[in-house]
């Protein structure tokens, strides 16, 4: 063998050598493998370690417990610390004052507050739509209102307006004939509600789970409509915000933010054990309780055409007065 051929075959050896040398040095095989944390893909993890995301007291937190419980978070770079809200209204204050980083709430005061230019809001992830017997309108055993057509010139408490205790009750009301200019509304946060219907201080409210359960065992309380049906049956209802200068500065930790989320709603979906020890938990509420409750419909990532469902009844029902395009306020999805 020449000279030049022994030359040139050592020279290609120190190249592979020291192609795998550079790999080993870098933490990736030869074949380029990629990072193990899918939220440090693109240099770096989240732009902020630590978050603060405002949460309602419903089961409709259920997978951001289970996600902050199983270490879906830790996994993603990510530390989760959650603020209770007494309404949707009150976690969207808590996100545009800059309090909190993302919020919970029913959707509709994010698109009310798109609507009415008062904040400049995306949604990030979705949470829940209503299921059969997940939410409903209650009366007290003595309330003078036994069905939907009874609510007419009675109590009727509400978190507060155009939330979804409040829209929710009138499309049911509307889609009936009552007329829902002749109601009193009554404010009243979840947890204080079936004591409301327990004095009388209100006839009937709409609650979703916990409450509705709970208003049963404690109260005895006697659904008068369940809301899945009419206009509002398997309805969207709650999802995630935070404002758009927020989503643009931290496109990684909403990253991170929504595949924990993903993981743990599918987790959720799949056995619903896996979150009745956590509605114990965090929610409140006794073990026999969790086992029979409804529990709404989980899902994480945002669909436009099923959420354009929640705009289009405010505008019907008045509560905005332009339409609003869903799909322009839904920020960038995390592939699962």
């Amino acid at each position: 063998m020449s000279s030049g051929r022994v030359g040139t075959r050592r020279a290609a050896l120190g190249l592979a050598l020291t192609v795998v040398a550079a790999a080993a040095l870098t933490g990736c095989s030869a074949l380029g493998s990629a990072p193990s944390n899918a939220s440090s893909a693109g240099g770096g993890g989240p732009e902020k370690a630590k978050i603060r995301v405002a949460i309602l007291p419903t089961v409709d937190t259920g997978p951001l417990w289970l996600a902050q419980d199983n270490g879906y978070f830790k996994a993603e770079g990510l530390e989760v610390e959650a603020v209770m809200a007494a309404s949707g209204q009150a976690a969207l204050t808590k996100v545009v004052s800059g309090e909190v980083d993302i919020a919970i709430s029913s959707y509709f005061p994010f698109f009310l507050a798109k609507s009415t230019g008062t904040a400049d809001i995306q949604l990030v992830a979705d949470a829940t739509s209503v299921s059969p017997k997940s939410v409903a309108i209650v009366a007290a055993p003595n309330s003078p209102v036994k069905t939907v057509n009874d609510l007419q010139g009675k109590r009727i408490a509400m978190t507060a307006r155009n939330t979804a205790s409040d829209l929710l009750a009138k499309s049911l009301m509307k889609d009936h004939g009552v007329d829902i200019d002749k109601v009193n509304w009554v404010q009243s946060a979840f947890p204080n509600t079936t004591a409301a219907l327990a004095s009388g201080q209100v006839d009937a409210a709409l609650l979703p789970e916990p409450f509705l359960s709970q208003a049963a065992k404690t109260l005895g309380a006697i659904p008068v409509i369940d809301v899945n049906s009419g206009a509002t049956q398997d309805f969207p209802l709650s999802g995630y915000g935070a404002v758009t200068k927020w989503v643009q500065a931290n496109p990684k930790t909403l990253t991170a933010f929504q595949r924990a989320l993903q993981k743990a709603t599918s987790d959720t979906n799949s056995d619903r054990s896996k979150i009745e020890p956590l509605l114990v938990k965090y929610a409140k509420i006794d073990g026999d309780t969790a086992k029979l409750l409804s529990l709404p419909s989980f899902s994480a990532k945002l669909d436009a055409r099923r959420l354009q469902r929640v705009p289009d009844l405010m505008l019907q029902m008045g509560a905005i007065a332009s339409k609003v395009d869903a799909a322009a306020m839904i920020a960038p999805q995390a592939n699962s």
